[in-house]
């Protein structure tokens, strides 16, 4: 108590000591975020996005956020043992604007209780799945650490400092977005697209992705240097190509060319990746049975494409498989025109499916970048590795075939020449065909916005027979062989027949369309033409045919047709004989792709020389048709109808139907239809409930034991859900 008379002082008023900021909540706004990083199709739920772009997270406290006391510093981590070194750790504090091209967290907002804040991932940074934390100071000897969450982070076509930027959204949509498209198969003359379910988008898949290469002999081996090195799209395209195969390792795909595939599924019955991707995964990395070089490139595509790498397939036809790098191949024929088996490991395939992959290559000189390809089949070894690429399409192109990757393979593939050979005793007796242009035909990918095909040999070489096209042959020979080479063009093989200064031209010719089931009906057109030795007179032709299943890899089976014609032919003068050959001799000896090789040996009997000619035949199987009758909506009922006629001679045993459609179906639906009569119509009804808008596509498999391929594919465009 004061005394009477007695001053008081007035006390300082006294301020609360601040609390210290404590994490309440985090919101990494995944919906938003996924959808500005063109994600959204993986998922709303988890956060997805690419480097080189910002994305905002939202923090809330316990209080205002002050940025001149309080200090956050946030770490993003990826890979076994992180290590700012090895670029798999990441520390950057939080500032208001963002520092250089590293990793940063910036441009905040406080509202309240709350801090909206930018992070950015650099061009550089290595993909994955990472985790991020958050240490808050406040003084020198105060700090706590909060974990904010995870996110995957993607390469970014969209952004201008990426390796895989394309600069066009109009393929960006089409070559990272579309998660359909097509494979083109068969043969030169008779090109099949076959629809194909990419499903990059499907909410496991990304997943599974980084598990291929967790299952990678690299990583295996040091784990820390292989995420190391995950920022480098070379590097991903290597590995990928080389787990895609299971050669040397717990790849996705067991290939299998020959007959049998009772321990499996055909390759033939696959419709799309997804069911592949995820039996492989469930199965602990248990190669898939079986695949070819389609589904090896279409699971490749889904992979890259999900990857965040501008990624499409692309089909060879009549693709050399050159293993000696002598870019020649050599194929016999005996004088009873059957096309012989060979002991060397040379073969021409009636096509070859690979992708190409779109980036920048820093490590070739100036002019290269653009598209690689990248092959998954195991048909050579690259650096120890069953896989191939990425080889420069430019580099094959200009013939620059010392740039890695596996550019002379590449190269031979669709440059090498043919001879033709005839044998006679075990013995090669003369030269039927030299042939310059008869491989690497037809190079195809898909249209983009389209469903039509679009031929890309000009991107892969010159106009065959140019001067530019045989300047580019002898530079790469050159340095593949280490000599000049020039080439003589003789003929073409799969088109006139005969050989340059013989008396006749010999041509083969369908009568009418080829049907599975029905007898083949052709023609041999001859025409006697002047030629040095019998300028003027008749000629006299013996002319053998043989018909023989021909397989995928270009090689036939036993003959299973033979026919010898006798001609004489005047100067000038035209003959048509007719041919057929019965489908009893072919009905339970072609293989699933119904190709037929008919080739002729004549032989002049007033020179004793020989000429041949050929003509491959496809078979075509019935067609599906695919009507679906109202409008498309997400979660309502999508009537489809498919009706299938079987237009062969004979019944289809054993039918089963498979569709598949990445945001129409989840997984497959399996019907079993039984035996089809021949001539008899089946006709399907079934309901599908559309879990994603857009343009979507269902594709439909039947197949029996008679043809394992009748495919069809319908494009559906589903609306979204209307508001209720």
């Amino acid at each position: 108590m004061l005394s009477p008379g007695s001053h008081s002082c007035p006390l300082a008023p006294s301020h609360p000591p601040v609390a210290a900021l404590e994490l309440r909540s985090v919101d990494l706004q995944s919906a938003k975020n996924n959808q500005e990083h063109h994600t959204q199709e993986m998922g709303l739920q988890r956060l997805i996005v690419r480097r080189s772009q910002s994305f905002t997270i939202q923090l809330h406290f316990n209080r205002p956020f002050h940025s001149k006391k309080d200090s956050i510093t946030f770490v993003a981590e990826t890979g076994p043992a992180p290590k700012e070194l090895l670029g798999t750790r990441a520390t950057f504090l939080l500032t208001q604007d963002r520092q250089g091209k590293g990793w940063s967290a910036s441009d905040f907002t406080v509202h309240a209780n709350s801090l909206d804040v930018s992070l950015f991932t650099p061009p550089s940074a290595v993909i994955g799945p990472y985790s991020l934390k958050m240490e808050i100071s406040q003084g020198p000897s105060h700090s706590t650490t909060h974990p904010l969450g995870t996110f995957i982070l993607l390469f970014n076509p969209w952004s201008a400092e990426d390796d895989v930027y394309l600069p066009s959204e109009t393929l960006l949509q089409e070559y990272i977005m579309m998660d359909y498209g097509f494979v083109y198969k068969g043969h030169e003359r008779f090109i099949t697209p076959w629809p194909w379910n990419y499903g990059q988008f499907e909410e496991d898949i990304i997943d599974i992705c980084f598990e291929i290469l967790n299952k990678s002999l690299y990583f295996l081996k040091n784990p820390s240097k292989d995420y190391s090195q995950r920022n480098d799209v070379v590097y991903i395209c290597r590995v990928v190509s080389a787990m895609i195969n299971s050669n040397d390792d717990s790849g996705v795909l067991q290939g299998n060319w020959g007959e049998d595939y009772s321990r499996g599924v055909s390759p033939l019955e696959w419709t799309g990746s997804v069911a592949i991707l995820r039996q492989w995964a469930a199965r602990g990395g248990q190669p898939v049975k079986y695949g070819q070089c389609w589904v090896f490139a279409a699971v490749m595509c889904t992979v890259m494409r999900c990857l965040g790498v501008p990624t499409r397939v692309v089909s060879n036809f009549r693709s050399a498989h050159n293993s000696d790098a002598n870019l020649t191949i050599d194929t016999y024929y005996d004088q009873h025109a059957e096309m012989l088996p060979t002991q060397k490991r040379d073969k021409i395939w009636n096509f070859h499916v690979w992708n190409e992959c779109w980036m920048i290559r820093k490590d070739l000189p100036p002019g290269y970048n653009g598209w690689q390809v990248l092959d998954p089949t195991p048909q050579q070894t690259s650096s120890g590795l069953f896989r191939c690429g990425p080889a420069s399409v430019k580099a094959i192109r200009e013939g620059e075939v010392h740039l890695p990757y596996d550019t002379p393979f590449v190269y031979a593939e669709v440059n090498a020449d043919e001879v033709v050979w005839l044998l006679k005793d075990g013995q090669a007796q003369e030269i039927l065909a030299h042939n310059t242009s008869s491989i690497g035909k037809e190079i195809s990918t898909k249209m983009v916005g389209s469903d039509q095909r679009q031929n890309i040999t000009s991107s892969y070489k010159y106009p065959e027979g140019s001067p530019e096209e045989r300047s580019v042959f002898m530079k790469a020979s050159q340095k593949m062989l280490g000599v000049r080479r020039t080439s003589s063009p003789f003929l073409d093989l799969l088109g006139s027949g005969g050989a340059v200064g013989q008396p006749a031209q010999l041509q083969l010719h369908l009568t009418r369309k080829p049907e599975w089931g029905q007898d083949l009906l052709l023609k041999l057109h001859a025409r006697r033409v002047a030629d040095r030795a019998h300028p003027q007179g008749p000629i006299h032709l013996v002319v053998g045919f043989c018909a023989q299943t021909l397989l995928h890899n270009g090689g036939t089976r036993q003959p299973l047709w033979r026919q010898k014609v006798h001609l004489t032919l005047d100067f000038g003068e035209d003959i048509q004989w007719p041919l057929s050959l019965p489908y009893n001799n072919y009905r339970n000896k072609l293989t699933d792709e119904k190709l037929i090789r008919v080739s002729g040996i004549a032989k002049v009997e007033e020179t004793g020389r020989f000429m041949l000619v050929l003509k491959d035949i496809s078979l075509e199987p019935p067609h599906l048709s695919i009507e679906v009758s109202e409008r498309a909506e997400v979660g309502k009922a999508l009537r489809v109808h498919i009706s299938l006629t079987n237009t062969l001679s004979v019944a289809l045993s054993h039918c089963t139907m498979v569709l598949e459609g990445s945001g129409l179906i989840n997984g497959q639906i399996s019907n079993d239809l039984g035996t089809l009569v021949a001539g008899h119509t089946i006709e399907i009804e079934v309901d599908l409930y559309p879990i994603k808008a857009g343009p979507r596509q269902l594709q439909v498999l039947v197949s029996s034991n008679e043809i394992k391929e009748i495919k069809g594919y319908k494009d559906i465009f589903v609306a979204a859900a209307r508001a209720p």
